[in-house]
């Protein structure tokens, strides 16, 4: 195969990555760390992880409480009079 020159290589220089770490976050994403991309109306609303974390569990207990309420109610239903 021949090499293809492209036309943006020429703009690089090798000294611009001398400071580049290999495996900067292995450990972070190791630990099970999760990128997630939002809109920015959204990232104007939370600012910060703290502030997307806080809101997420808060809809998750949110969930938990309203799962328990979709049952059957034990009411009896009322019998409409036949008209």
């Amino acid at each position: 195969m021949k090499k293809v020159e492209s036309e943006i290589r020429a703009q690089y220089k090798r000294s611009d990555f001398s400071t580049l770490e290999r495996g900067k976050f292995f450990k972070a994403a190791s630990k099970g760390t999760t990128v997630a991309l939002i809109e920015p109306k959204l990232a104007k609303a939370f600012p910060s992880s703290e502030a997307v974390n806080e809101a997420l569990r808060g809809l998750l207990a949110l969930a938990d409480e309203t799962a328990r309420i979709t049952g059957r109610s034990n009411k009896i239903p009322n019998k409409q009079a036949a008209v």
